[in-house]
């Protein structure tokens, strides 16, 4: 296997998780609110709260942590774009 296929395949298994836990914290949660709405978070119904704070939260992370992880990816197969001082 070439250096840019095991990027290409590194990449594709990142993606599927992102794509799993992006599919999770904005479908899943939601069909679950009305037995979510038993707890709460703050005083506020958790389900509410999932949906007006914890899902953007989840999201701002998810794309810091995505970002991150394909910048360590593309350094470890030589196509990062650091420059080196």
């Amino acid at each position: 296997m070439s250096n840019k296929d095991a990027h290409f395949e590194k990449t594709k298994s990142h993606m599927i998780v992102t794509l799993a836990i992006w599919f999770f914290f904005s479908i899943v949660v939601f069909m679950f609110g009305e037995s979510l709405n038993s707890a709460s978070f703050l005083g506020y119904p958790l389900a509410y709260y999932m949906t007006a704070q914890g899902s953007l939260a989840a999201f701002i992370i998810l794309i810091f942590w995505m970002s991150g992880k394909q910048e360590d990816i593309d350094e470890e197969f030589g196509f990062g774009e650091r420059e080196d001082d």
